[in-house]
């Protein structure tokens, strides 16, 4: 049986931690930050956890983990 393959954005875009959660960049950062309100770029700062049905499905794209 051949070895699954991770999908390589999952790789360049997410993290798992040690209990299983999943962090990811957020959005709304690249360009027009103009016309976002101050508190919007604050609170994207950083990295965020996924809800946790987003983070099914990000495992599954890697199935031997990130890391």
């Amino acid at each position: 049986m051949p070895k699954m393959k991770t999908k390589s954005s999952v790789k360049k875009r997410f993290k798992i931690t040690a209990t299983g959660k999943v962090l990811a960049g957020p959005g709304n950062k690249r360009h027009g930050l103009i016309n976002r309100p101050q508190k919007m770029k604050r609170q994207n700062r950083g990295s965020q956890t996924l809800t946790h049905a987003d983070g099914l499905t990000v495992k599954q794209w890697a199935p031997y983990g990130l890391r």
